[in-house]
């Protein structure tokens, strides 16, 4: 690497352009190997900060370049251009250059590239450096008007199409944008048209864009998409502002989707969607991300960001909406749970570890490490927190003066919380610190009743993180309920507001010494250290009203089990058993809730807790005590599997709450129905169901149960020309296997026909499973390690993106026995002395070895 590649980028530094861009005109003529890129653009000098024309470039070959059609003096390196104050102009001038580039032969998948014969783009964060020269940063914004020539019978970019002929079109969007929010996409492609009517009688021009042979996968994310207009609108009172909106689904692509103004590019995967290749889980997803991207029009596009620094401020923002939309469609507690399971599996690891941050980080060396849980999942917390802490209607109120202030802006976080300080008039000073601290807080309680008075006093801390030590209070809402002894609740849901490390609060007038409810709907993104035994948590389990607290009960009450399992060799408690039992088969309750009820903790969340009570931990351990707890739940389930199995049977397939809990709950049951009986439910299920949730999961119980081997194949032979369904197939067998067979059973899959490196979504498939194989994963051999680091290396080559991305599955390895944690080392090791390695995948290993004495 040279100096320049591996310079560290800081927030205090920040100081606006010297050149503003008015507006900016483009030409490509699209050619595989010799795109030409034509530019226009119209710069302003920024008199508050006089200086050089500095415009960022990356592989560009310069073919010319001139100022007010003049040639000028130019300094270009290998990642900008440069022209001296003193050779331009002092008042607004046009910068025109035309460059040249090759999208057939960029597999990092940033800039303009290609991708089963389209060309599509990424900029976002800092790809557009690779399409022409610019000012590549979210806070210089222009209009932009685009002209693309092509073979291609579908052109399209940003906002509206003003002209179109044979070979080319022209698309103009008027509303300021930054560039990583440009996009084109140029290929055959076939739409699947729509519309949409907004709150003003504007009629907007919907389309989803997919190659031929996806056309009949569209209707639920244009469905999907119309929902979430019609939410903005009724929640936030935004409307969509062009006269179309179009979503092209592409096959290689390093994210989930982007949300380009008026042309949201999306990985296939999450927008493509049928009966037949997706599961109950896959369509959830996709009408998420759909809604996310579309939310972005107005946070993140409209309102934008003045560095990327303030990330957050558009994707914890959208997190959140996307959210509070997903629950409005299906189950707020569900959706709830579900939430903080990915929050404490992603964000709560990454922020335990050498990749801790802060939701705003003070530096970074490649941004693109920094799409991480912590910006997204806590950073959505902290919207959560802040809307808790000033309530539903004084959080509108927020919202709207933020839109109001600063619309066609670049903001802050402070601008965002000032929005709220002077609508609500509350000094928000204090609760910000959730954006500067790292780490996850602690928060600790002890109980006292005398003479009627119930008082709770929290302790919180949060530990050091790297880079940051003597961590303050934070500001933090704790949502508490009390219930009597008889089960009644007697105090309904109260928000504490803890401020202080240690704070004392009261409740008078108690008849009997309560049972508190702690933390009710997850108010804060905290770990709660309290002292209950099984007996209470039992009772909460039974009584709590709370969805949250009351699945949380059960969770803790099978981590207690499998810790004392791992640790003493102590059998599961026929208390437990049966609170298990009483929740699973209670009809009055949410399938889906039952479903997570009875599912276990994760090899990872376990190995944690471990780590947690001074243990050092052994996945292979970890896994057989699950295994053996399986078994158990099975046995003392076995009367009731059978009715439970067939009850929630649903005749048609709508990927509704109502239909997709029902099959949750009963592929839950079938997975241990399978260990009973040989997998005889299984195997019918599979060969009669007529949707992949129950196709793939009746797979995933006879996998698991080391059962299967002919319904895999048959999988393979059923769905072999459908890349997104056999990237499921990948996935399975990987995920599923032994853990001493994982990474050879990984490793084989490199050498099938279907296998290729170059597709994210294939090597995720594989690799992403392995790494969620715990027991396999850290399997005492070692082979997995080396397998990752080598496929790491290579993928570094092709795709640096998702190769520093994938590194971070290494970010626990102190967790673990000194042998483990020596052989991580020498791959990580190995993989920064491999010549050539990208400035992403350093900066990643670097940080996860941090200091290893």
């Amino acid at each position: 690497m040279t100096a320049a590649a591996s310079e560290t980028i800081y927030l205090k530094d920040y100081t606006e352009p010297h050149h503003w861009v008015r507006d900016v005109h483009l030409t490509f003529r699209l050619a595989p190997k010799t795109t030409r890129v034509l530019s226009r653009i119209t710069f302003t000098p920024n008199d508050n900060n006089r200086g050089d024309l500095v415009l960022n470039g990356e592989g560009l070959t310069l073919i010319t370049a001139t100022v007010d059609a003049a040639i000028v003096n130019m300094q270009i390196t290998d990642t900008e251009l440069r022209i001296a104050a003193a050779d331009l102009p002092q008042k607004p001038f046009v910068f025109e250059a035309e460059v040249e580039i090759a999208p057939e032969d960029n597999t990092a998948l940033e800039g303009l590239y290609m991708s089963s014969g389209m060309y599509c783009t990424q900029c976002e964060a800092e790809g557009f450096r690779k399409i022409t020269y610019y000012p590549d940063r979210p806070d210089v914004m222009a209009t932009f008007t685009v002209r693309v020539e092509s073979d291609m019978p579908v052109m399209l970019s940003n906002g509206n199409p003003v002209a179109m002929g044979a070979g080319w079109a022209e698309w103009h969007d008027p509303w300021p944008k930054p560039a990583y929010l440009f996009a084109l996409v140029a290929g055959d492609l076939l739409n699947h048209a729509g519309s949409f009517t907004t709150m003003s009688g504007k009629e907007v021009e919907l389309n989803i864009y997919v190659r031929r042979g996806d056309e009949d996968k569209c209707a639920f994310g244009m469905q999907a998409l119309k929902d979430s207009m019609t939410w903005d609108e009724q929640v936030y009172g935004r409307e969509y502002d062009l006269d179309i909106f179009n979503i092209v689904a592409v096959d290689d692509f390093n994210m989930g989707a982007m949300e380009n103004k008026g042309l949201n590019i999306f990985n296939s995967s999450c927008v493509l969607a049928s009966q037949a290749t997706s599961t109950d889980a896959n369509f959830e997803r996709i009408e998420g991300i759909i809604a996310h991207e579309y939310f972005h029009n107005w946070t993140g596009n409209r309102i934008t960001c003045r560095d990327w620094f303030q990330l957050c401020l558009k994707e914890g923002l959208t997190v959140y909406r996307d959210q509070m939309f997903s629950g409005d469609m299906r189950s707020h507690p569900v959706k709830r749970i579900e939430e903080v399971l990915t929050l404490r599996a992603r964000q709560f690891r990454e922020d335990n570890g050498p990749l801790a941050h802060p939701v705003r980080p003070e530096s970074f060396v490649e941004i693109n490490n920094f799409y991480t849980a912590t910006v997204y999942e806590k950073g959505a917390e902290i919207i959560g927190m802040l809307r808790r802490l000033v309530g539903d209607d004084a959080y509108r109120k927020g919202c709207d003066l933020y839109f109001e202030r600063h619309d066609g802006q670049a903001v802050t976080i402070e601008d965002w919380l000032k929005a709220f300080e002077d609508a609500t008039g509350r000094d928000l000073a204090h609760f910000a610190h959730w954006y500067a601290q790292a780490g996850t807080p602690r928060l600790s309680v002890s109980e006292a009743w005398e003479d009627g008075t119930f008082t709770l006093t929290f302790t919180q801390s949060t530990p050091d993180t790297p880079g940051q030590t003597n961590k303050g209070p934070q500001h933090m809402p704790i949502a508490v309920g009390l219930i009597g002894p008889n089960g009644d609740e007697v105090v309904p849901t109260t928000v504490l507001e803890l401020t202080e490390a240690t704070q004392s609060f009261t409740f008078d007038g108690v008849g009997a010494r309560p049972i508190a409810s702690i933390l009710r709907d997850f108010s804060a993104p905290v770990i709660l250290d309290r002292d209950m035994d099984a007996a209470t948590r039992a009772f909460l389990l039974a009584h709590d009203t709370d969805p949250f607290q009351k699945w949380e009960m059960g969770r803790m009450l099978s981590r207690d089990t499998l810790v004392a399992m791992i640790t003493t060799g102590a059998t599961p408690a026929t208390d437990y058993l049966d609170a298990i039992k009483t929740v699973v088969t209670d009809d009055t309750l949410d399938p889906a809730f039952r479903a997570l009820v009875l599912g276990l903790p994760s090899q990872d969340d376990l190995a944690q807790t471990l780590v947690d009570t001074g243990h050092t931990p052994d996945p292979q351990k970890i896994y057989d005590a699950r295994e053996a707890l399986r078994h158990t739940l099975a046995r003392h389930l076995s009367d009731e599997m059978p009715t439970l199995f067939s009850r929630h049977e649903t005749p048609v397939f709508v990927p509704d709450a109502d239909g997709s809990g029902k099959r949750s709950l009963r592929l839950s049951i079938l997975s241990l129905l399978t260990l009973l009986d040989g997998g005889t439910a299984a195997r019918n299920l599979f060969a009669r169901a007529d949707n992949m949730t129950e196709q793939a999961g009746s797979l995933q119980a006879l996998l698991a149960a080391g059962l299967g081997t002919d319904e895999l194949q048959a999988f393979e032979t059923q769905w072999q020309n459908d890349r997104l369904v056999m990237d499921k197939w990948f996935m399975m067998q990987v995920a599923f296997a032994s853990p001493a067979d994982a990474a050879s059973v990984a490793e084989g899959l490199t050498h099938h026909p279907a296998f290729t490196m170059k597709n994210p979504n294939r090597f995720r498939a594989v690799f992403g499973a392995l790494t969620a194989n715990h027991a396999g994963f850290h399997h005492e051999s070692g082979a997995a390690y080396v397998l990752l680091a080598k496929q790491l290396i290579a993928l570094d080559k092709l795709n640096p993106q998702t190769a520093a991305r994938m590194s971070g599955a290494f970010e626990t390895w102190r967790r673990y026995d000194t042998s483990r944690q020596a052989s991580i080392c020498s791959q990580l090791e190995q993989m920064l002395s491999t010549r050539g390695l990208s400035r992403d995948t350093t900066e990643m290993v670097t940080r996860i070895l941090g200091d290893k004495s």
